[in-house]
């Protein structure tokens, strides 16, 4: 059995659009210079699309969201 056979299509539905709006609000703070919310919504973002790409058994989805998770906490640590 995969995770596919357990992803329920509405809930994912909902998560890929949830994560998309709330990058798109990141988007938008980053324009107004609304520092560190702006991260703290692309870390939601990310997280929900990597979650995504786990339910759909998509690697390549998981890979660029885990990449770019570490990449904004390794930011955010830094900073």
């Amino acid at each position: 059995m995969t995770v596919e056979t357990f992803a329920n299509p509405r809930l994912v539905f909902i998560i890929k659009w949830a994560a998309s709006v709330v990058q798109i609000m990141g988007y938008a703070a980053t324009g107004f210079g609304w520092m560190p919310w702006n991260l703290y919504l692309f870390l939601v973002g990310v997280v929900g699309w990597f979650v995504v790409g786990f339910l759909w058994n998509d690697k390549a989805l998981m890979l660029v969201h885990l990449v770019a998770l570490g990449a904004m906490i390794a930011g955010m640590i830094s900073s």
